[in-house]
């Protein structure tokens, strides 16, 4: 028996607003989509999608009816006049991708660019990414952090592209899929060193599963061979030398000419990691001499 619609609460009956709508969309499970996502996707005049098939589900699924244009990475830029002209005459249009939000490491970016330039209404509507999910549930430093999208493919040109994000103070979030994720976690050991880690695979859907552990363990680890599924890792920052006595002071000098004594050390002591204490003391003396 076909499962029934997902009835969604009373939409808002409010028009839309000509435009081009960002429309984020469930990950995995259908029910994490926004209130105002249906909203847009029920009161738009057409949507385009990464895949139509994939979207045509999630409009079933809430029995919602509207127009479909695939936007893929090749349709795009052949579409993407027709799309203006369009958004010209006051229309209302919603840019998905298979899952997500757009243009992270998805299709899109062409026509949002494209329509920003023209001087048309650009509007986002916030709501699933994979790797904000995956980062609040890796254990691992988000206060500061780089998505770093897909690795290349070559081994050679991978590691290099990790070599060059290793002294980043951040967490670094990829996107992997399976089929390579082996060999991306076996020269992301040999760039990063046993730094802590995770993979996240196949959020918020039936067999989610969260692997965490340091990289030369989840490298050597054989259910990552070549796993099935949707793939965010994480990698946490590595070890930051301690700031010098010259750096503080650099820093404060800084800081000083923008802000009172306090203010100052509390902004150095964030962002080189020493006591603030003996921070603001330094500010103070730093000040008199000025």
């Amino acid at each position: 028996m076909a499962r029934p619609p997902l009835a969604p609460p009373a939409l808002d009956p409010t028009p839309l607003a000509p435009g081009l709508y960002l429309v984020a969309t469930p990950i995995g499970n259908l029910r994490d989509v926004t209130l105002r996502a249906l909203d847009v996707l029920s009161g738009c005049d057409l949507i385009l999608a990464e895949d139509t098939r994939v979207t045509a589900k999630l409009l079933s699924a809430y029995g919602l009816r509207k127009p479909l244009e695939r936007c893929d990475d090749h349709a795009a830029a052949r579409i993407a006049p027709k799309i203006l002209e369009r958004l010209a005459e006051g229309a209302r249009i919603a840019l998905v991708s298979d899952a997500g939000t757009p243009l992270i490491s998805d299709p899109g970016f062409v026509v949002a660019r494209e329509a920003i330039a023209a001087g048309h209404a650009v509007i986002p509507v916030p709501g699933a990414s994979a790797a904000l999910t995956a980062l609040t549930v890796a254990g691992l430093p988000a206060d500061r952090f780089l998505f770093a999208g897909f690795p290349p493919p070559k081994s050679a040109a991978r590691l290099a592209f990790f070599e060059a994000l290793a002294p980043l103070p951040a967490t670094l979030i990829f996107y992997e899929g399976g089929s390579r994720l082996a060999a991306s976690l076996a020269d992301m050991a040999k760039a990063f060193g046993p730094r802590p880690a995770a993979v996240c695979r196949e959020l918020t859907k039936l067999y989610e599963t969260v692997t965490r552990g340091t990289l030369d363990t989840l490298a050597a680890d054989p259910a990552f061979a070549e796993p099935k599924g949707e793939l965010v890792v994480l990698v946490g920052p590595g070890a930051q030398e301690a700031a010098s006595e010259a750096d503080a002071d650099k820093a404060l000098a800084d800081a000083l000419t923008r802000l009172g004594p306090g203010e100052a050390a509390s902004e150095v002591a964030k962002a080189l990691g020493l006591p603030r204490r003996d921070l603001y003391r330094r500010a103070i003396d730093l000040q008199g001499k000025a």
